[in-house]
C-alpha cells in the first residue's frame, strides 16, 4: 500500500426526510489502492459514491482530499479535485453523438480515443447518436471519458454489470494498470471473482453504516457476507408462514414454465417452473437481469432467446395488454410509474376493466363498485384521501397497485419487489395477502431485494447472478446467509451443473 491518504471520509450521514441513506459511513483510499466497496441492496453504497463526486450533498460528516477539508459541490468540483466516477446509469446524453458529448464534459478527444481503443471498441464513429449506441458500447465510453482525465481516484460503481466477459476482463485490466501508475480506484460490484482479481480490501456497508474494512484474502467472502448482514435473524423470527406445495400441484403441468429464457443485455438463460398454488420467490443482487425478466414475463419487452409456457401452451406476449387478458399481472416497484397519481383509490383500482377498446360501452357500475370495494376491504386501504392516490402513504399506494389485479381477477402475480421503502405493518400485512392468493389457486413470483422475506411468504426460491439462474431453495433452507452467498456466485460447486430447476 502506497504511504500517502488520498482520500478521507468521516462520519458520513444523508437523510431525506425520516429516511436514513446513510449514517457514519466512513472511507479512507491510499494512493496506488483499489477499494471495494461493498454491501447488500440498499446498504448506501452509490449514495456515498455521489457524495464523494459531488452529485450529492451530505447532511453531514467530513471528507478530505490530499490532505485537505473539502465540500465538493458538484462533479465538476469533485473532478477538478481528482475524483471521477462512472456510475451506474450511462451518463452520455442520448441524443446528442459522441463529439458532442465529450464537448460538454471538456473531455480531450485523444485521450479518450486511447482509452477506448483499449478497451476494444475499434473504429467508434464519433458522429454516431449515443442512444444509438448499445448499452455495453456506452458504457464503456464513460470509462473512457473518466480516465482520459486522469483522475486520482477513479469511481465504477458497477461497471461491468452490463458488459459482457471479454469487455469485463479489459476493464479489470485497466483497473490493475490505475494502481501501477500510483492512482487509485473505489470498486464496486456483486462479483466477488472480480473483487478478489484487483482489490487490495473491502469497505463492507449495512443499512448506511460502514461496518468493517477488510482485506482481501483467500476466504475472507463469508467473513464480508456475515458484515453485509449482520447478526443472523432466528428460524423461529421468520417462522414458516409459506406452506409447501403439495405433491398433486408439482405433479401437474406448470402454470408458468420458462425456458432458456434471454433478453436485453443482461439476462442470458434462466430457466423455472412456477406452480398454481405456489409463491415463488427470485433473489438476486441489483443488475442480475431481474428486472428483464419480469418485464418480459409481464409482456412490456420481448425476449431475445428462450420459451415462455403458461398452463403448458407457448406464449409470446406483444404488449402488456397480452399478459392482462391471460391474468398474467405485473406489480412493478416504482408505485409511481404504476398508479395515476392525481386521480382517487377508485379510478386506479377500477383502470384494467377499461383497458380494452373491445371492452367501451357502458358501464356496470354497480358490479365494478362491487369488486373494488371487496378489493379495498381486503387489503384494508385508507381511503380517507379519496380525491388523489398521491395523498395515500407508500403502502397505502402499494396496496392499490395489488388491489386492482385482485378486484380484476389474478392467475399469475408477478410482483417486484412490492414492500420496497414501504413501513413493517404494510408489509405483514402483504405477506399473507400473496400466500392467500396462493391458497386460493393463483401463482405468485416474488423477485424482493429484502432477503428474509423470501422465508416469510415463499415456498421455493431460485436466485439469479449473472443473467442466470445459479441455484435453487427449499424456504426453510433459504436463510439470508444462504441466498446471499448465492447471489454472490458462491455456490457450493461453481460452474458446474445445476439441477433441473422447479423438480
Amino acid at each position: 500500500m502506497a504511504d500517502s491518504l488520498i482520500l478521507s471520509a468521516k462520519g458520513v450521514t444523508k437523510t431525506y426526510g425520516a429516511v436514513v441513506a446513510l449514517s457514519n459511513a466512513s472511507l479512507e483510499v491510499h494512493s496506488g489502492e483499489i477499494i471495494a466497496l461493498m454491501g447488500a441492496n440498499g446498504a448506501g453504497k452509490s449514495t456515498l459514491v455521489k457524495i464523494l463526486t459531488g452529485a450529492i450533498t451530505p447532511s453531514s460528516g467530513e471528507i478530505e482530499i490530499k490532505g485537505r477539508k473539502q465540500t465538493v459541490r458538484s462533479p465538476a468540483e469533485a473532478r477538478a479535485a481528482g475524483l471521477v466516477p462512472v456510475y451506474q446509469e450511462p451518463s452520455l446524453i442520448p441524443d446528442l453523438d459522441v463529439t458532442d458529448n465529450l464537448r460538454l464534459g471538456n473531455t480531450p478527444v485523444e485521450p479518450f480515443r486511447h482509452w477506448v481503443d483499449e478497451l476494444g471498441v475499434h473504429d467508434l464513429d464519433m458522429s454516431e447518436t449515443a442512444y444509438r449506441l448499445p448499452l455495453a458500447i456506452q458504457r464503456v465510453l464513460d470509462l473512457a471519458r473518466a480516465l482520459a482525465s486522469e483522475p486520482d481516484v477513479l469511481l465504477l460503481d458497477e461497471m461491468t454489470a452490463a458488459l459482457p466477459t471479454d469487455m469485463v476482463e479489459k476493464v479489470l485490466d485497466v483497473v490493475r494498470r490505475q494502481k501501477e501508475h500510483d492512482r487509485s480506484v473505489i470498486y464496486i460490484s456483486h462479483r466477488f471473482p472480480e473483487i478478489s482479481a484487483v482489490c487490495d480490501r473491502a469497505n463492507v456497508l449495512r443499512d448506511g453504516e460502514t461496518v468493517g474494512d477488510v482485506d482481501i484474502v483467500d476466504g475472507v467472502e463469508d467473513h464480508i457476507v456475515e458484515l453485509m448482514l449482520g447478526a443472523p435473524v432466528k428460524a423461529a423470527q421468520r417462522s414458516g408462514a409459506a406452506a409447501q406445495i403439495s405433491t398433486e400441484a408439482k405433479a401437474a403441468v406448470p402454470r408458468l414454465r420458462v425456458r432458456d429464457l434471454a433478453a436485453g443485455t443482461k439476462l442470458t438463460d434462466v430457466s423455472f417452473d412456477l406452480h398454481a398454488g405456489e409463491v415463488l420467490g427470485v433473489a438476486g443482487l441489483e443488475g442480475q437481469g431481474q428486472d428483464e425478466l419480469f418485464e418480459v414475463l409481464a409482456g412490456i419487452s420481448r425476449p431475445t432467446g428462450g420459451t415462455i409456457e403458461i398452463d403448458g401452451a407457448a406464449t409470446d406476449f406483444h404488449h402488456p395488454a397480452d399478459a392482462i387478458a391471460a391474468g398474467h399481472v405485473y406489480v412493478p416497484g416504482d408505485r409511481a410509474g404504476a398508479l395515476l397519481m392525481q386521480r382517487s383509490v377508485r379510478e386506479n383500482i377500477a383502470l384494467p376493466f377499461h383497458t380494452r377498446p373491445s371492452r367501451w360501452g357502458p358501464i356496470n357500475m354497480g358490479a365494478e363498485k362491487g369488486k373494488v370495494d371487496a378489493a379495498i376491504e381486503r387489503l384494508q386501504i385508507d381511503t380517507r384521501a379519496q380525491g388523489e392516490v398521491q395523498r395515500l402513504s407508500g403502502g397505502n399506494q402499494q396496496k392499490v397497485t395489488i388491489a386492482r389485479w385482485i378486484a380484476l381477477g389474478v392467475r399469475t402475480l408477478l410482483c417486484f419487489d412490492p414492500t420496497r421503502g414501504i413501513d413493517v405493518r404494510t408489509k405483514r400485512e402483504i405477506y399473507p395477502l400473496l400466500r392467500e392468493l396462493a391458497e386460493q389457486g393463483s401463482s405468485v413470483l416474488l423477485y424482493t431485494s429484502e432477503l428474509e422475506e423470501i422465508q416469510l411468504a415463499c415456498d421455493r426460491a431460485v436466485v439469479i447472478f449473472g443473467g442466470r439462474v445459479v441455484d435453487e431453495f427449499k424456504a426453510e433452507d433459504a436463510d439470508e446467509p444462504t441466498l446471499m452467498r448465492a447471489a454472490y456466485g458462491l455456490t457450493d460447486a461453481p460452474g458446474s451443473p445445476r439441477p433441473e430447476v422447479g423438480a
